[in-house]
């Protein structure tokens, strides 16, 4: 069973779900791929991990790095799971590109090449969004792309975490990418 809540963000709100092993989403109410691998049966209950998440939610908007690990449980294919776990270890205020993840994977399956297309499909169906930071994933000439929560989400936690926006590419209105 997921038990799922509420949290009023200064970027919008956001539905936290967990059941028993861990987080298993955080998405804001309006962004693509909402509640995707939500349980149609689930029950609105501020559960004692919820609250936790909350919490580390309060102090990651006030600007701040939380000093503690949420238990996270992943609903997704392999590829997606081990792609969402490498996005945990992508450290506060730092960046990394799509094509850097394919790097990892590749180098830890053993093989020459991993697609960054691919890589990218997974980052933007990561369900448990600002804990599993894949707002830190960025395209290989730092353009600020991907992000289903929307790019202004996205260089907001980027500036709240201080990271370095001067060369980063912020598309506008009309830029093609």
């Amino acid at each position: 069973m997921q038990y799922t809540s509420k949290y009023q963000s200064l970027i919008g709100e956001i539905l936290l779900s967990a059941d028993e092993i861990g987080i298993t989403g955080l998405w804001f109410t309006d962004q693509k791929y909402y509640a995707l691998y939500l349980d149609q049966e689930n029950e609105e209950k501020e559960t004692l991990l919820l609250k936790k998440a909350k919490e580390w939610l309060n102090i990651y908007f006030e600007g701040k790095e939380p000093n503690f690990k949420l238990p996270l449980h992943f609903i997704g294919s392999d590829f997606q799971k081990e792609v969402w776990q490498i996005l945990t270890t992508i450290p506060y205020g730092r960046v990394i590109t799509y094509g850097e993840i394919a790097n990892i994977l590749a180098k830890r399956k053993g093989i020459s090449h991993m697609s960054a297309q691919a890589v990218g499909g997974a980052v933007g169906h990561n369900q448990i969004s600002i804990i599993v930071p894949c707002h830190r994933v960025v395209g290989s000439n730092g353009s600020l792309t991907g992000y289903a929560g929307g790019i202004k989400r996205k260089k907001y936690l980027l500036e709240l975490e201080r990271v370095n926006m001067d060369h980063l590419f912020v598309p506008t209105k009309g830029t093609a990418i």
